[in-house]
């Protein structure tokens, strides 16, 4: 019987909370490699929808369960629509 529990499974729990996620995210993207955000942006919405209960729309099920089945990365367009369902904004700031 394992004593720990896998590192995924700790991060969808901690990717529960916003504030985690947006730095999470952020922390993705100053990377610059769109394919772990790609990856990134899948495991937020796993969490997401752990988080979802009988409240929440079908539409926001549907649209994070979309985003969870996609095999190929995102578009541009896609990564934006996703970042906007799951609850999050895109900015730009100057370095």
């Amino acid at each position: 019987m394992p004593t720990s529990r896998s590192y995924h499974s700790y991060l969808i729990e901690s990717l529960q909370d916003s504030q985690e996620a947006a730095a999470y995210l952020d922390a993705v993207l100053e990377e610059c490699n769109y394919d772990e955000f790609c990856l990134a942006l899948k495991n937020v919405a796993e969490a997401k929808l752990a988080t979802l209960d009988n409240s929440q729309s079908n539409v926001d099920c549907e649209n994070i369960q979309q985003l969870l089945s996609s095999q190929a990365n995102l578009d541009l367009v896609s990564s934006f629509q996703a970042l906007n369902n799951l609850g999050f904004k895109l900015s730009v700031i100057p370095t």
